[in-house]
């Protein structure tokens, strides 16, 4: 016999997942996994028999609850679901999912509108961190139609405006979770940089890249990918991570020197994947290295201003991402004080998942 369970399906910036309310799902973390790896059809690379797009950036969940926090309406618990494995993590946020939290949130009754812009402050649970979304709202209600444009995603939607608060170092603990802006780690020159995404970042060049090929080609390439691994799992306890073998942190990313007018160009590891654009707080973190003097974004990246008000353009394979920046030097490193970009996202679906009886027999 089937289990039922209320679900929605949302695109949320350049990712498509899942959206539950945390209450309909068991408690039992290990039975909870269980449920969401039949949802989205895992161990499978197609996951025909579940709801996933056989792809990380189509196999992710979001689990919402009314906060605790004094400073959040409400809790955001990410998950990634695994395509091709029978796991589930919850080692990092995901930028583009938060987009359509506040949505879900005003949708559900877990936050009034209060005009024709609402903010919902969301405490991202896995790295107890804050984010506000501005939704627009207008007639007392989300709208979600409008002229947004983003890369990596087709037409226009209404901009949904996120400003990331104090998320340095929320994984790794310090924004510079190795304590310096260059590391040399398996041979290769790195910056290690936790601003809301722990994330390595190294020299296209250095691997023998111009940092202008496809996702597909650097799939493609094992002798790199083997060496980005070996360099991700040495980096993990340095960035106070552990063992980061089944987890999908650190991010992995390759920059070069702008192509189309950007500050920076990037290729980056999801981690084993190549992602078609660039994650939101991946992007956050390259563009923060990039103020850092002596790392190796700065020393690649072509800027202007590089504290006060900064605004860097991140290239990525299938166009830009605008990162708005508060940036304060101090100590001859930097403090970013605020982090700001637009989102957008797409209400899909809403109704009953259904998963086999075995699996879970429901409440």
């Amino acid at each position: 016999m089937l289990s039922a369970i209320p679900c929605t399906i949302m695109r949320g910036g350049s990712s498509k997942g899942l959206y539950f309310a945390a209450s309909d799902l068991p408690a039992d973390t290990a039975l909870r996994d269980r449920i969401l790896l039949a949802a989205m059809g895992s161990p499978d690379i197609r996951q025909i028999d579940g709801l996933g797009g056989a792809h990380p950036l189509t196999s992710k969940v979001a689990l919402i609850s009314p906060s605790a926090r004094a400073d959040a309406d409400v809790d955001y618990l990410f998950l990634q679901v695994m395509v091709d494995k029978a796991q589930v993590s919850d080692s990092q946020n995901c930028g583009n999912i938060l987009a359509g939290v506040g949505p879900w949130a005003i949708e559900n009754g877990l936050v009034p509108v209060s005009g024709p812009l609402t903010p919902v402050r969301i405490h991202m649970v896995n790295t107890a961190s804050v984010a506000v979304a501005h939704v627009p709202t207008a007639d007392g209600m989300v709208e979600y139609e409008g002229d947004a444009r983003i890369d990596g995603v087709p037409g226009t939607a209404a901009p949904i405006s996120m400003d990331f608060l104090d998320v340095a170092g929320s994984s790794c603990g310090a924004l510079l979770p190795t304590g310096n802006a260059v590391d040399e780690i398996e041979g290769a020159r790195v910056t290690c940089i936790d601003n809301g995404m722990p994330v390595v970042i190294l020299r296209a060049a250095d691997f023998g890249k111009t940092g202008a090929e496809t996702p597909e080609e650097l799939e493609a390439d094992p002798v790199l990918k083997a060496r980005i691994e070996a360099i991700r799992l040495a980096a993990g306890p340095r960035m106070n991570l552990g063992d980061v073998t089944r987890k999908t942190v650190p991010k992995m990313t390759l920059l070069a020197p702008p192509r189309a007018g950007g500050a920076v160009s990037t290729r980056t590891f999801i981690p084993h994947r190549v992602h078609e654009a660039i994650g939101v707080l991946g992007a956050i973190s390259v563009a923060t290295a990039c103020v850092i003097p002596g790392s190796v974004a700065a020393q690649v990246a072509t800027l202007g201003a590089s504290s006060g008000d900064v605004l860097i353009e991140v290239e990525h394979p299938s166009g830009f991402f605008a990162v708005n920046m508060e940036v304060e030097p101090v100590d001859g490193g930097v403090r970013v004080n605020r982090s700001a970009l637009i989102r957008t996202a797409r209400k899909l679906m809403q109704g009953q998942l259904f998963i086999p009886g075995r699996v879970w027999s429901g409440q």
